[in-house]
């Protein structure tokens, strides 16, 4: 058996009460429900689209998610352009030590100017517009898809297997 609060939208096991009275946490709201209802509302996936929400009847029940707000919107905007960003810089980071030591390949060099072009898009980027953000694509804007392919496989680090991380100083 459980207990469920409508103030909370929560379900506390029938064997954590005590535990939960000695904490001062157990809701004062709660109503007692079968293992049927708490395997629907909380044991399984809620169904897609659907939400957890209190019914009508102070009991739960399933609701619609509400659609995005602008603030959610630009919010996963900033995450995502801060996670390509990071990736770009990584990526960017090898092959510039290649051309600053005069090292690289001529497809290091190229791979090189695709990845800055693609961070300097990224960081163009107008994130109020969080509905309509036309995302650059390295692998399509900058170079062609068969080219990055063919380059990735040339940027490659060998180190002997007998090679000791001492003998690197």
């Amino acid at each position: 058996m459980y207990y469920y609060s409508p103030g909370e939208n929560a379900f506390f096991p029938e064997e954590l009460k005590q535990d939960y009275i000695r904490a001062g946490s157990f809701p004062k709201d709660t109503v007692e429900v079968g293992d049927d209802v708490w395997l629907e509302f909380a044991g399984n996936l809620s169904p897609k689209g659907k939400q957890r929400i209190v019914g009508t009847d102070g009991f739960p029940a399933w609701g619609d998610i509400p659609p995005p707000t602008k603030e959610d919107l630009i919010s996963a905007a900033e995450k995502r352009k801060s996670s390509l960003m990071q990736i770009a810089t990584a990526a960017i980071a090898p092959l510039q030590d290649a051309v600053d030591l005069d090292m690289a390949t001529d497809a290091e060099k190229a791979l090189l100017l695709s990845w800055k072009k693609y961070r300097v898009l990224l960081n163009r980027i107008d994130l109020g517009a969080a509905t309509d953000i036309d995302w650059p694509d390295l692998l399509q804007k900058p170079i062609a898809r068969t080219t990055v392919s063919r380059l990735l496989s040339t940027v490659t680090l060998t180190i002997p297997l007998s090679t000791r991380w001492a003998d690197c100083d």
